[in-house]
C-alpha cells in the first residue's frame, strides 16, 4: 500500500478520516496511529512542542521510532494531526444564537481562540499548507456557512476565512505568550524604557503616543478589549467586502 494516494494525500492522514488503515509491517501490538497522536498531544502539552520527536514518543510508548514510522510516515505528518486533535472541533452552535454572518464570524473566531489557548503549544506548529485534517475543515466548513447567505464569491469567501484565522492564531501567540510571563528575562519598564531611549526628534509619533499616555505601564491592560478592539476592526473591513459584492450582484 502506498503510503500517499492519487491526490498526494499521507496514508496517515486518509486514516485520520477513517478512509483506511495505516499500512503496516508487522505493527506492535496495541499500537496505533491514535496512540501515537495521544502521547505527542501528551508530550507537547507538558514539555513544549520541542520536546516531541519519534524517538522520544517512541520511548513514551515502549516502542522504536522505527515502529512509529509504519503509522505516520514523517514528522510533519504527526504535527498535522497533533495539531487537528489539540485543537479539535468546533463547538456547536448555541441554541438561540444570533442569525446572520457578522455575528457567526464574531462566534468563530472567539471559539477558535478559546481553543487555541486552551493548546498554546499548537501556536508553535508551523502552519504552511491548506487545512486537510477532519477537525480542521470542519473549521474551515463553520466559518465558510457563516458566510452561505452573503453573495460574495467561494474564493473571497476563503480570502476570509485566512484574514480572519491569522488574525485569531496572531493575537493568540501574543496572548500566550503574555501568559507565560518574561522567563528568565526580569520584566522591561515599558514606558519608561522608551522614553529614555526613543528620541523624540527620531521618533516622535511614539513621543506622542507616551506623551498621550497609550504607552503606559502603569494602564491596566484590557486583553478582552484589545481583541474585541481588532475584531471589530476585522470586521469592519469583511463588512466593506460583503456589503460592495450584495449592491454588485
Amino acid at each position: 500500500m502506498s503510503d500517499v494516494d492519487d491526490a498526494g494525500v499521507p496514508a496517515s492522514i486518509a486514516a485520520a478520516w477513517g478512509l483506511r488503515e495505516r499500512a503496516g509491517y508487522g505493527p506492535r501490538p496495541g499500537l496505533s496511529l491514535e496512540r501515537i497522536v495521544e502521547a505527542g498531544v501528551r508530550v507537547a502539552a507538558a514539555e513544549g512542542l520541542a520536546a516531541v520527536s519519534m524517538v522520544r514518543l517512541g520511548k513514551e510508548l515502549g516502542t522504536s521510532a522505527m515502529a512509529l514510522y509504519r503509522y505516520v510516515a514523517a514528522k510533519d505528518e504527526l504535527l498535522d494531526l497533533m495539531l487537528d486533535a489539540g485543537v479539535g472541533a468546533p463547538p456547536g452552535e448555541p441554541p438561540g444564537a444570533e442569525p446572520g454572518w457578522r455575528p457567526g464570524l464574531q462566534r468563530w473566531a472567539r471559539a477558535y481562540l478559546d481553543a487555541l489557548l486552551g493548546a498554546p503549544w499548537t501556536l508553535q506548529v508551523p502552519v504552511g499548507a491548506p487545512p486537510i485534517t477532519p477537525n480542521q475543515i470542519a473549521w474551515l466548513e463553520r466559518c465558510l456557512a457563516a458566510l452561505a447567505g452573503t453573495a460574495l464569491a467561494e474564493r473571497e469567501k476563503l480570502s476570509v476565512v485566512m484574514l480572519l484565522s491569522g488574525f485569531v492564531r496572531s493575537w493568540a501567540g501574543t496572548a500566550a505568550a503574555a501568559m507565560r510571563g518574561p522567563g528568565e528575562r526580569p520584566p522591561i519598564d515599558y514606558g519608561r524604557a522608551l522614553t529614555r531611549l526613543a528620541d523624540p526628534a527620531r521618533f516622535p509619533a511614539v513621543a506622542a503616543a507616551i506623551a498621550g499616555g497609550a504607552i503606559d505601564d502603569d494602564a491596566t491592560y484590557d486583553a478582552e478589549a484589545e481583541f474585541t478592539f481588532g475584531l471589530t476592526r476585522v470586521l469592519d473591513g469583511i463588512a466593506a467586502l460583503v456589503d460592495g459584492s450584495h449592491r454588485s450582484a
